[in-house]
């Protein structure tokens, strides 16, 4: 019985299935010895009949149990380990920025609930104590799925402090949820990389290290740029910074393949595009509205101080039932 060897090599080469693949090699040199037997003495033939057809049955449920772990690793490695949370200040000048690091610190406040770790990648904060934009990595297998629905901007409306004559402002802030994987779904040419260097920026733009550590990437062309600053070695923030321009470009390619399709895929919950308006949050109704179910929660602080759980059950909820729609 024939094998492919190039798979059987790479039954061999993995981790998971070395062992599987040793038993696989002696036992095939035992079936090889029992057709020899039998094609060289008619009268063991008939006693081989048996052993080769068990040995065949053998070989045959490993060979497909070695294929169904590397199959299942296969698809193990496209899942996201875990995602880059952007933010970024929208329209409402530092009203805005203030916004966007409440957004931020919500999705941070419940990753720590989840008893999901995050990393800072990089702060561009405001005077005001607002983030012009952020970005932080959350790592978890369960990340994505629940918060792959936040993508889109947020919108606030509300009484800022600053407000003198109680006049309600609305701003808005940008969120973008990028799933990063083991292995990249696409091929970005290095020469289309450009590097700079620079200082680690701390609260209010001073200096906090004096040695050029924080790394800026850039995208040539499509003008996509990335920022890291979290690590003291040049090298582990480059390195972090590749990942993040790899997890942009891959939303980016998502994002135009799924306006493709997403005239035919009514389970859809919006477009996924960060320029759709998905949310509104209204303090003075203590009201959170999501323009894209149509429903909304009477808890904006306490939404805001971590408690998303109401609110990424009803999404993965929709989206479950629209899937369910397509399938019909």
């Amino acid at each position: 019985m024939d094998y492919d060897q190039e798979k059987l090599q790479e039954f061999k080469d993995y981790n998971k299935t070395q062992f599987l693949a040793s038993q696989f090699e002696s036992e095939l040199v035992k079936l090889t010895e029992a057709q020899e037997l039998a094609d060289s003495d008619p009268e063991m033939a008939e006693l081989a009949v048996e052993e080769i057809a068990q040995l065949t049955k053998q070989l045959q449920d490993q060979w497909d149990e070695m294929d169904k772990i590397v199959e299942s690793n296969k698809e193990e490695e496209k899942k996201p380990y875990g995602v880059m949370l952007e933010v970024r200040a929208g329209a409402g000048g530092d009203e805005a920025s203030l916004f966007a690091a409440e957004l931020a610190g919500m999705y941070l406040k419940y990753a720590e609930v989840q008893g999901w770790p995050t990393v800072r990648n990089n702060v561009s904060a405001t005077e005001a104590g607002g983030y012009k934009e952020a970005s932080f990595e959350i790592m978890g297998s369960a990340v994505y799925d629940d918060l792959r629905y936040e993508t889109g901007v947020h919108r606030v409306q509300r009484i800022p402090a600053t407000e003198k004559q109680g006049r309600i402002h609305t701003s808005t802030a940008s969120v973008a949820i990028l799933p990063m994987r083991k292995k990249p779904t696409i091929e970005i040419n290095p020469s289309d990389i450009d590097s700079e260097f620079s200082r680690a920026g701390g609260a209010g733009g001073q200096n906090v290290n004096k040695v050029e550590t924080a790394v800026r990437l850039i995208h040539r062309p499509t003008g996509i740029d990335v920022r890291c600053e979290n690590d003291r070695s040049q090298l582990k923030n480059r390195i972090k910074a590749m990942e993040m321009l790899t997890a942009k470009l891959e939303a980016i390619f998502e994002e135009e393949q799924a306006a493709k399709h997403a005239a035919v895929r009514k389970g859809q919950i919006g477009t996924g595009d960060r320029s759709e308006k998905i949310r509104t949050y209204n303090f003075p109704q203590n009201r959170i509205t999501d323009h894209r179910i149509k429903e909304s929660w009477h808890t904006v602080e306490a939404t805001l101080a971590g408690a998303l759980g109401p609110i990424v059950e009803a999404m993965k909820a929709a989206a479950a039932a629209g899937d369910e729609a397509v399938a019909e």
